[in-house]
């Protein structure tokens, strides 16, 4: 690897950055990226305000995955009630995905052009609505509508936190937040159809989705009037903030109330030096802080296309959506599954049952969280010290390969079950492998992306996002003649089998990815050219 930060740009690969400075002493981090001297800039942000952006930011991905993913569990008394077929359940979680897939594409520009504030909003109101068709659903026509609108209001939760990631935390924490992120996401998806279970079963399966409504309430009044657009715009009052290079671990100034860190802490959230902050610059207002719309003279028109250049053009943007993709695909095999074939003998659960199956990927999630997350950046650091303080993306990617064995080793135990007729303990086994390997692999990969590739995060996404969701679409709508045809046996063998193989993409990329990221270079500054920023592109 190269290690002689100077060289030229264009050799210099997107995503390699100099993390630990071994010309200091203490092996001190550099900040990546580089903090302006402005206190409004995000990345400058007090621990408190970061730290309440993204509680604000987990509590919206909690219940958007909750709301997403708690029908399955009153299939059987929506069946009981409104005479609605297996096939029409899947056909709705099928436009659900369609929803999520449409809803990305259209509203990620605007989070470009008018900041992330508005669509926040936008999204919580709109699935705050989609919660209420839910619960007043009566016919087939009802069932698609709200969930076509539920899925356009999640669609942007899965690639605006990774925006806001970007905007407020540097490198050496993008997996320890992503990791946050899966947790919020794994509990609102896993845990919310347990507590839905019982709602079913002691209020009546209406009840699930007015209870949705209640907390989207609550949330969409937090985001108003808390949560504070982290889009930078380094101009203020006619001033340009320049960036200057910050160093955690640097001797303090005597002079200067001044922060430091070294490299053994460096994956603490609050990881800033405000000695360097400009005092000429005025901090903002609550009010201005929380003005709805934060406008640029950014195009619109670059973000609807940019996601299909950036998904078919980077490597890593590909490797993401496939993984991505086939991870959530399975997913939405395993709910699907259960909902139809536990509610029958020799199961017979009722919706208490079916949702506290997901007791064991929740279970599974936590434990894969602090792997594809803390774990990853401790891992990145010490492998940076040992090539010379040069951190490479790719240094990620090591800790996904045993990922590889374990999911298709919990589709087998959960598939091969449910076609035998085993004991439920070993499908929950088989499903808590595929809540550690979900949750453990979506930190990596989003944070691997999140590095090669953070001033066109956004659009990046979109096509990772787009490309998850059309899998699961067609798994959804092919899943029952699939079942019929090949059988439960056969099913999962192949899907375990297609998981190995998806799951094994790290080593190419561990081979070759830096000299793709560096043969694509020039696309990367072409694309993140498009969009304003300050940091370094």
């Amino acid at each position: 690897m190269e290690n002689d930060i100077d060289r030229d740009e264009t050799v210099w690969a997107p995503g390699t950055v100099k993390l630990e400075d071994i010309h200091r002493s203490g092996d001190q981090l550099v900040l990546f990226p580089t903090p302006s001297a402005d206190p409004n800039d995000p990345l400058n942000w007090s621990t408190s305000r970061k730290m309440l952006n993204f509680t604000l930011v987990s509590f919206f991905v909690l219940w958007t995955f909750v709301q997403l993913d708690i029908g399955f569990t009153a299939w059987g008394p929506i069946q009981e009630e409104l005479n609605f077929s297996v096939d029409i359940l899947n056909a709705q979680a099928a436009v659900n995905y369609g929803g999520l897939a449409i809803g990305c594409i259209f509203f990620m520009p605007l989070v470009h052009k008018y900041g992330r504030r508005p669509i926040y909003i936008f999204s919580v109101a709109l699935q705050f609505a989609s919660c209420i068709w839910q619960a007043q659903t009566y016919t087939v026509g009802d069932l698609m509508g709200s969930g076509l609108i539920s899925g356009i209001g999640g669609a942007i939760s899965e690639i605006i936190v990774q925006i806001t990631i970007a905007d407020m935390f540097f490198v050496h924490q993008h997996a320890t937040m992503n990791g946050w992120y899966v947790i919020g996401q794994s509990t609102g998806a896993f845990l919310g159809p347990v507590a839905s279970g019982y709602i079913v079963v002691a209020q009546g399966w209406r009840w699930m989705w007015w209870w949705c409504v209640i907390f989207f309430g609550v949330t969409l009044i937090c985001v108003i009037f808390l949560f504070e657009e982290s889009k930078y715009i380094p101009v203020l009052n006619g001033r340009e903030v320049t960036a200057t290079e910050q160093v955690i671990g640097e001797p303090s100034n005597p002079y200067k109330d001044t922060e430091v860190t070294d490299s053994k802490g460096a994956n603490e959230i609050a990881t800033r030096v405000p000695s360097n902050i400009n005092p000429d610059i005025k901090m903002k207002t609550y009010f201005q802080r929380m003005a709805l719309v934060t406008t640029t003279d950014e195009a619109l028109w670059p973000h609807f296309y940019q996601p299909i250049v950036a998904l078919f053009t980077f490597p890593a943007v590909g490797y993401v959506a496939i993984t991505y993709g086939s991870m959530l695909s399975l997913f939405a095999i395993m709910t699907s599954l259960q909902a139809s074939y536990l509610i029958v003998p020799p199961y017979n659960f009722d919706a208490v049952g079916v949702g506290l199956m997901n007791v064991a990927p929740f279970v599974g999630g936590v434990l894969g969280f602090p792997f594809g997350g803390h774990l990853s950046d401790k891992s990145i650091l010490w492998l940076s010290k040992r090539n010379g303080g040069i951190y490479e993306p790719e240094m990620r990617l090591w800790l996904a390969l045993p990922i590889a064995v374990l999911t298709p080793a919990g589709i087998l135990m959960f598939g091969l079950g449910i076609a035998s007729g085993v004991h439920w303990a070993l499908l929950a086994v088989g499903f808590g492998f595929y809540g550690f390997s979900l949750a453990a692999v979506s930190g990596i990969a989003l944070s691997y992306l999140m590095d090669c590739y953070q001033d066109i995060i956004g659009d990046a996404l979109v096509g990772v996002i787009f490309m998850r969701n059309i899998f699961s679409v067609i798994v959804l709508f092919v899943l029952t003649p699939w079942v019929n045809g090949m059988g439960m046996r056969d099913l999962h063998i192949l899907v375990a089998v297609v998981a190995f193989v998806i799951l094994l993409i790290p080593i190419p990329l561990l081979i070759w990815g830096k000299k793709a990221r560096v043969a694509t270079a020039a696309s990367y500054r072409k694309m993140a050219a498009n969009q304003l920023s300050h940091r370094t592109i």
